[in-house]
């Protein structure tokens, strides 16, 4: 059984690779897809969880907490009814690979600062993100990430995500960098990067590697970069946001 399973995976990554290697007109890949499956039962990527909907949606996300996962924001909105998701229809999955995962809990409540709007991204990006607090642990604190603020840039990071041009697998970029401190419409800080990353990636931590080894998370990724490698992020230091809530 161990042997069929181990040639499952195989097959799945193969077929992964083919996909792969015709997607850079993706958003945030830019002309050569370098991007590669991670381990997701290692740090700093034990901390990863996909987060989808009970409508078909999907983005990434990563603990802060053993029931706390930071995402973004606009992975919880309703366009077409303009409003966000009842808590109940947002499910984790924690380390998910091709069908398993270590853990399973649904959203009970969601912060979202209240300064975020939908509508308006470009002028309250930098309000974009969420934290789900979930009606069950999904993980250790051990394997939590905490977050730190931004170090001098340019710095090297680790960008991971569940893309939606491959959801199965969580793909990692090669070495990529934080590069400058930007702003959106309202003037609050994001965080400009070159690791690859699309449609899919929103909510995935960019996590750095402080001087005495630790890994930590600085960034959370909302945009991938049309027609070139890389993409925004908001800075994460505030582990919660302030502002409007939703669910018990």
């Amino acid at each position: 059984m161990r042997r069929q399973q181990s040639i499952k995976f195989a097959a799945i990554v193969a077929v992964l690779f083919d996909t792969v290697a015709s997607a850079h007109g993706l958003p945030g890949i830019g002309t050569a897809d370098r991007r590669r499956p991670v381990a997701v039962d290692r740090p700093p990527f034990d901390s990863l969880v996909r987060v989808q909907t009970e409508l078909g949606g999907r983005c990434t996300g990563f603990l802060v907490a053993p029931t706390l996962v930071m995402t973004a924001a606009h992975c919880l909105f309703q366009p077409k009814v303009r409003a966000f998701l009842q808590p109940d229809a947002v499910h984790v999955l924690a380390s998910y690979r091709a069908g398993t995962y270590r853990a399973h809990a649904r959203a009970i409540r969601f912060l979202i600062p209240e300064s975020y709007r939908p509508f308006v991204e470009d002028g309250t990006a930098g309000a974009d993100r969420a934290v789900l607090v979930l009606d069950r642990p999904v993980g250790t604190a051990a394997q939590a990430l905490k977050l730190q603020p931004v170090p001098a840039l340019p710095a090297p990071i680790r960008l991971a995500g569940y893309g939606q041009d491959r959801d199965e697998l969580a793909l990692e970029s090669p070495a990529c960098t934080a590069s400058a401190l930007v702003a959106d419409g309202q003037g609050r800080p994001l965080l400009a990067h070159d690791c690859q990353a699309t449609s899919g990636t929103s909510g995935a931590p960019l996590v750095w590697r402080r001087p005495d080894a630790r890994w930590v998370a600085i960034g959370v990724q909302i945009e991938a970069r049309t027609g070139a490698a890389g993409g925004i992020a908001v800075p994460a230091l505030d582990a919660i946001p302030s502002g409007r809530s939703a669910g018990r």
